[in-house]
């Protein structure tokens, strides 16, 4: 493939860390070279949403649009923890014993290989961690610690927020700003206003979705199904946002369907050039100055994979800590029915948050907090089949009218909750399974800590509270206990200041690499307290770019 443009910077993967960082570079005039190994997904061909059968359809699989994982350990399951199972008022519905070991359930790692990545899927969420977050004590002598503050990070918020339309209002518990938001919040969905009314500390949740037309995008229509794809192009995903602004700029080329197979260095140690296949032929560019934006799993993958005489651990592994400190999403849903609750199935999804607990030392006697998130759209409770499904029961006459009865009557929160990095927590190269061309796929191991078990109580108690208070008899729950289910992971190329523990420092540069930088949630040393990742990787990345410029 003859390219017009020889690339100043080459970028590999196209969702939030390297099309934020894509978009700045070419701001200043740099040439960009996007390779994905995933498809290009077009908005009304892809999310049918106005068809009949629309609650069917999860957010489309294409090919290639997925990459291959396998699990190794992922914890053993003890009886004495067995109360953070999940279970299902409808017998239908409920889950078969699942033995002494934790299990992936299917995909496991839900993520997006494509252009713009899983910022096509998420909901849009646009949260910034708290301050206290870059600092976590997870010890008495022990601290996970950014090498960044707050304060560092703070102008890349309001940028990327910009970049890609966040609408919201306020600060959100100690999250300061020094610019507005873009947009005024979204107005509240009738869920949302059943938890206002039990709960003052609700807050409206800041989502990058258009309130009005903004960015030569509309405003939302409130369908409800963020994350099934956005037909009309008001969710600030990366695709229609970075990427569509970069590429009118004529300076970025992106090349999809090519996914990258290693990375070459040279004797001084510089990455040279990337390796990668497009249309069944293997092809090489040269990386003056080489981005990886490739997620938490496929970052310390390529690394691994790309192994030499000179680095048999890898490259960017002078520490060994490429692949470890892997951090997955500590989950609980819970969802019941509120007697003359109506209409419940429209607005925004997560539209509301609740920060009580999404700090540190929030949550006595655990490390780490949780958020609450208003989920009654996120988790399909918004059609009659989820209804008559999971959460009423009879069959036949007695089915139909349980469902005329109870639609629009749902009410569902989800906690989101932090993980500590921990040894038996990393992603490897598998050693018996290969990809298509002959590479080995990552293995994920992800064990729940006893610190993780506790605090994934605390998010029932606090679930189940927030229904109560609403008079909602709950119908279903849902956890991370015995099944692996993760679209946000982290670190596994930690950012810090000392080579022998980290990977890359502050901005997002390979201690051993001086033209390779990482722009994704790999370099994150911790979780945050369940805030959606999407937004610190965007403020990262922008912020590694413009290191880059100086």
């Amino acid at each position: 493939m003859e390219l017009v443009h020889k690339p100043d910077v080459v970028i590999v993967g196209s969702g939030a860390g390297g099309a934020s960082a894509a978009w700045r570079l070419v701001q200043e005039g740099v040439r960009v070279l996007i390779l994905e190994a995933g498809p290009r997904f077009t908005a009304f061909e892809d999310y049918p949403l106005d068809n009949p059968d629309w609650e069917k359809k999860p957010f489309p699989v294409k090919k290639g649009s997925q990459s291959q994982v396998e699990f190794g350990d992922l914890g053993t399951l003890h009886r004495k923890d067995a109360d953070l199972r999940g279970w299902s008022k409808n017998l239908r519905s409920n889950r078969p014993p699942t033995g002494e070991k934790r299990r992936p359930q299917a995909p496991g790692y839900s993520h997006v290989q494509g252009v713009g990545g899983s910022t096509l899927h998420f909901v849009g969420e646009a949260q910034r961690f708290h301050p206290q977050a870059f600092q976590l004590a997870t010890a008495p002598a022990e601290q996970v610690v950014w090498p960044i503050t707050y304060e560092d990070i703070e102008p890349f918020y309001g940028q990327v927020e910009t970049d890609i339309g966040v609408a919201g209002s306020g600060d959100a518990d100690g999250r300061w700003r020094s610019t507005p938001f873009p947009m005024p919040p979204h107005p509240v969905s009738p869920g949302g206003q059943a938890l206002l009314q039990s709960d003052a500390n609700w807050r409206v949740n800041a989502r990058a979705v258009n309130s009005k037309p903004y960015d030569d995008r509309p405003a939302c229509n409130y369908c409800g199904q963020c994350s099934r794809g956005c037909p009309l192009g008001d969710k600030g995903s990366a695709d229609v946002t970075f990427i569509r602004k970069a590429e009118e700029t004529g300076l970025l080329t992106v090349i999809s369907d090519a996914p990258v197979q290693r990375l070459l260095a040279d004797a001084s140690g510089r990455i040279s050039h990337v390796e990668f296949v497009k249309n069944g032929e293997t092809q090489r560019v040269e990386t003056p100055t080489l981005i990886l934006a490739a997620g938490a799993v496929q970052t310390p993958r390529l690394l691994l994979l790309s192994a030499t005489t000179a680095q048999p651990n890898g490259l960017a592994n002078g520490s060994g800590q490429v692949g470890r400190n892997f951090m997955e999403t500590l989950w609980w849903n819970s969802a019941g029915l509120v007697p003359g609750l109506s209409n419940s199935h429209m607005g925004l999804p997560a539209d509301l948050v609740n920060w009580t607990h999404a700090k540190p030392g929030a949550v006595d006697g655990v490390v780490g907090g949780f958020k609450l998130t208003h989920n009654t759209l996120d988790l399909g409770l918004n059609g009659p089949i989820a209804f008559a499904s999971r959460v009423v029961g009879g069959i036949g006459a007695d089915l139909k009218r349980q469902v005329r009865e109870t639609f629009g009557s749902a009410l569902a929160i989800s906690a989101v909750g932090q993980v500590i990095p921990d040894e038996r927590s990393f992603v490897a190269l598998s050693q018996n399974k290969r990809d298509a061309y002959g590479q080995p796929i990552a293995q994920i191991n992800s064990v729940l800590t006893e610190n993780s078990l506790q605090l994934l109580r605390h998010m029932a108690e606090a679930t189940r509270n927030a229904l109560k208070a609403c008079g909602a008899e709950i119908v279903e729950e849902d956890s991370c206990w015995d099944r692996f289910r993760s679209s946000h992971v982290f670190g596994t190329a930690r950012m810090g200041h000392d080579s022998v523990t980290s990977v890359v420092d502050a901005f997002g540069q390979s201690h051993d690499h001086d033209n390779l930088w990482i722009a994704d949630a790999s370099v994150m040393p911790s979780s945050g307290a369940g805030e959606a990742p999407a937004l610190t990787i965007m403020a990262l990345a922008a912020r590694g770019a413009e290191q880059i410029l100086k």
